[in-house]
């Protein structure tokens, strides 16, 4: 159970963090938070583990954190700015790729430790890259007119949580399709490749409910920068 332990740990800490964020930078700090996480989430994938009796892939709920993101950017500043944070963690990740996979061309020094670790994790990039980037775009730009069409027939403040789940629960199933179709399958067997299939959808499910009442507390926060405009 340590791994369930801990991911719902992490869970909760990346969503405090993301407050934390917000509170501090207000708009920008939610901007910063997306290309950030969408960063490190494409990192933390390339590591499996096991959890919840299935296998699957690390960075699940960083990234689905960035799904939080772009609803409370939907929520308090409008589509726009929400599909806006979405292009500028695309063009991140983008940078990532591009960056690193000219770093790994350079012949390392006779004392140099660390190549071989950097092509081992990012040298798997660019495969799970192009699967992320092509699900990111599609299951980011989904969640955001979903979110809004939800909105449209429950507008209510009270009725935050049909929007925040609705739109990131068809949106993740998307996401979760079309990434694991590109970067995993033929590279895992099929039942292996379907238990992570099933498990980082599972994993972005509960983690979307999870961050429901992190969605409240942001509608709530008045962040410190614009108190000051």
């Amino acid at each position: 159970m340590f791994n369930e332990f801990l991911g719902l740990g992490f869970a909760l800490f990346n969503f405090i963090l993301l407050l934390v964020m917000y509170k501090f930078f207000g708009k920008s700090g939610l901007f910063a938070w997306v290309a950030i996480s969408t960063i490190l989430a494409n990192i933390q994938v390339t590591k499996t583990i096991e959890i919840i009796g299935l296998t699957a892939t690390l960075g699940n709920s960083l990234y689905a954190s960035t799904f939080l993101a772009t609803d409370i950017l939907n929520e308090k500043y409008g589509k726009k700015e929400a599909q806006k944070a979405v292009w500028l963690g695309f063009f991140s990740l983008l940078i990532m790729i591009l960056t690193m996979q000219f770093g790994m061309r350079f012949i390392p020094a006779e004392s140099d430790f660390a190549d071989e670790s950097l092509h081992t994790i990012f040298g798997l990039i660019p495969q799970i890259a192009i699967a992320s980037m092509i699900a990111y775009l599609a299951s980011q730009h989904v969640d955001v007119y979903i979110f809004t069409a939800i909105r449209k027939l429950f507008p209510k403040d009270s009725q935050f949580w049909i929007r925040n789940n609705g739109s990131t629960l068809l949106s993740q199933l998307l996401d979760t399709l079309i990434f694991t179709g590109i970067a995993f399958y033929g590279v895992y067997s099929f039942d292996i490749w379907l238990q992570i299939f099933i498990s980082t959808y599972v994993l972005k499910f509960i983690v979307s409910v999870l961050d429901t009442p992190f969605g409240y507390i942001a509608k709530r926060i008045k962040p410190i920068d614009e108190k000051q405009v």
